[in-house]
C-alpha cells in the first residue's frame, strides 16, 4: 500500500493502486486488520477515481463541435 495521499494521485496511479487493494483482498490472505486498512484505503481510491472520472466527463460535455465535428472551443464549466 503506496504513502501517497490519495488526493495527489493521478488517476491512472489510484486505479493501479485499487487494483492491488481488491487484489489483495481477495486473497484472503490479508489478517483482519489489515484487511480493514486495506477497504478504508480502498473506498478513498474509490472516491478520488469517481471525481477524476466526473472531472473529464464535465470537460468532455464542455466541448462545443461546429459543423463536421470540429472542436470549436468550449463551453465554460464552473469550478474547473
Amino acid at each position: 500500500m503506496s504513502d501517497t495521499p490519495v488526493t495527489e494521485m493521478s488517476f491512472e496511479q489510484a486505479m493501479a493502486e485499487l487494483e492491488t487493494v481488491v487484489s489483495q483482498l481477495d486473497n484472503g490472505q490479508v489478517a483482519l486488520d489489515e484487511s480493514i486498512k486495506l477497504y478504508e484505503r480502498g473506498a478513498k481510491l474509490k472516491e478520488h477515481c469517481d471525481a477524476k472520472l466526473k472531472e473529464a466527463e464535465e470537460k468532455v460535455a464542455a466541448i462545443k463541435l461546429g459543423e463536421g465535428g470540429v472542436p470549436t472551443g468550449t463551453t465554460p464549466v464552473e469550478g474547473l
